[in-house]
């Protein structure tokens, strides 16, 4: 056990190392890895996304006891719907295991107020809501999902290949444009018309 314990702390010393050299800077790598994630694109809405176009970088940030939480910062850009640059979510877990989290409270912008817009028009699922709720930490695998899948490998999902309309790929070069030769089923249309 106490060697397990030891190599879980050296496990967490590298993983923190690592981390605080890992900066991206590649456009929209926030918004178009989260829509292309199966599991986190599920709670966004066409409001999430249009925030999202301005986040810069997520970080995790292990606490020095690695069993007791950590914290997901999320660096946004100047945006039209909030004030702050850094929103953070934290998960706690308390003495007895049980799991917790807070988040830091969004000052909306007048008339921009996404989770407003999202409970009004009769939803309750969406990225901002999932960011301010509460309910129930320990069953919260958007968290989990950003912080093992995404923040270790974030490119991994901003490259998902374009689907085309019956399932398989297309081929698309470097700059976004088909194969010469090819052509799909709207090309087709017009040239009909």
């Amino acid at each position: 056990d106490r060697l397990t314990e030891q190599a879980s702390e050296e496990m967490l010393t590298l993983e923190q190392k690592q981390n605080s050299v890992r900066i991206p800077k590649i456009p929209n790598l926030g918004v178009t890895t989260f829509v292309n994630h199966p599991q986190v694109s599920t709670p966004l809405r066409e409001e999430d996304e249009a925030a999202l176009h301005d986040l810069m970088r997520v970080e995790v940030m292990e606490f020095e006891d690695i069993k007791s939480g950590y914290r997901t910062d999320f660096y946004f850009d100047e945006n039209p719907y909030f004030e702050y640059k850094v929103l953070s979510k934290e998960f706690h877990l308390n003495e007895s295991g049980d799991p917790s989290s807070k988040s830091t409270e969004i000052k909306w912008k007048s008339g921009k107020d996404l989770t407003f817009k999202i409970k009004s028009a009769g939803r309750t699922e969406s990225f901002s809501t999932w960011f301010t709720d509460h309910p129930d930490a320990g069953a919260d695998e958007v968290e989990e999902v950003i912080k093992d899948d995404i923040w270790p490998n974030p490119s991994q999902y901003y490259s998902v290949p374009d689907m085309d309309d019956e399932g398989g790929l297309e081929d698309i070069d470097e700059e976004g444009n088909k194969d010469e030769g090819e052509e799909d089923e709207d090309d087709d249309k017009w040239k009909d018309n």
